[in-house]
């Protein structure tokens, strides 16, 4: 799971890793929450990749209710092909989700103690995110996104059972492209990315 992630680098920092042609505002944030707007990167129809501040917690273009996405933080990259919240997005809304690196807490005697996973070299990172754009009957209209998740690679696992799909950079290409259907190679980059790459703080 995700619940928690900060974004911490300079925008030069993230424009460069995202392939951004233009040069996003301040986007610092030290503790995104769900429900709050944050930046994902999306390529529009003539290749170019665009940084967006959208909802967290991705609500279906079919639901009645905006408020499901308090639910839909997270997507299992296993079943997110077969869930009928993810299935369409997974298809032809893909994103990146800029980041720093993510929280994760630990049980211990007296509380929980919070860890930071990040990157070993500190630079930031892009998780794989869906987003979705829904309507109420009004017109008032929103997007949003959710963030896949795989099993933990062995740095992650004595914290937690799941852990976000960090693409590596030379899958930024597939992952963006709005002509690559196939679920089979689309699952083939949702694994969980090597423990020797990250860190805990």
């Amino acid at each position: 799971m995700c619940g928690r992630y900060a974004l911490m680098s300079a925008a030069e920092l993230v424009a460069e890793l995202c392939g951004l042609s233009s040069l996003p505002p301040a986007i610092r944030r030290y503790n995104i929450a769900p429900t709050q707007r944050a930046p994902v990167v999306r390529q529009t129809d003539d290749g170019e990749r665009r940084l967006d501040q959208l909802f967290w917690g991705l609500v279906p273009w079919w639901a009645k209710d905006p408020k499901i996405g308090t639910r839909m933080i997270n997507a299992r990259s296993e079943t997110a092909a077969e869930k009928p919240a993810f299935r369409e997005a997974l298809q032809r809304r893909r994103c990146l989700v800029p980041a720093d690196g993510f929280y994760e807490w630990r049980k211990r005697e007296g509380g929980k103690q919070p860890h930071f996973i990040r990157r070993r070299d500190h630079g930031p990172l892009a998780f794989a995110g869906l987003w979705e754009g829904w309507r109420d009957g009004a017109g008032e209209s929103m997007e949003s996104f959710t963030i896949l998740t795989t099993r933990p690679n062995d740095l992650v696992a004595p914290l937690h059972d799941r852990m976000p799909v960090i693409l590596d950079r030379d899958d930024f290409a597939a992952w963006l492209d709005p002509e690559t259907h196939d679920t089979g190679a689309i699952r083939s980059l949702l694994g969980p990315c090597p423990a020797d790459t990250l860190e805990t703080h």
